[in-house]
């Protein structure tokens, strides 16, 4: 795996720990697990996007329409996995807190922005 996404989902998952921490101690433990399955959306769309889009397919590297074809198709896996997740979460999770949960999500999702501007 990549340096930077290793650095990445480290970065996440501990923004993801630190959200259930807090909300946790603030609003009770189905609040932390909704924090921490928010969190952990987050992070399993980030795996299927670097699982995705940066895997090797020969020549991509050299051609651009197939590295640029390869990061589309890493966000279409991206999106496709955060909607099955999230659905699954709110067809299965009945003590569910929903801002602990898109609020762990939201933060978590921010550490991926940042990570782009990040220099290696």
């Amino acid at each position: 795996m990549h340096p930077q996404v290793r650095w990445l989902l480290r970065c996440q998952f501990g923004v993801t720990m630190a959200a259930a921490l807090l909300a946790g101690l603030a609003l009770g433990v189905d609040a932390a697990i909704s924090a921490g399955l928010g969190g952990g959306i987050a992070i399993a769309s980030a795996l299927a996007y670097a699982w995705r889009a940066l895997r090797p397919t020969g020549t991509a590297a050299a051609d651009a329409k197939k590295a640029f074809n390869a990061q589309l198709a890493g966000e279409g896996y991206k999106f496709a996995v955060t909607l099955l997740l999230f659905a699954l979460v709110f067809k299965s999770y009945a003590q569910l807190v929903a801002l602990p949960l898109f609020l762990a999500y939201v933060a978590t999702i921010v550490v991926y922005w940042m990570a782009l501007l990040r220099q290696r």
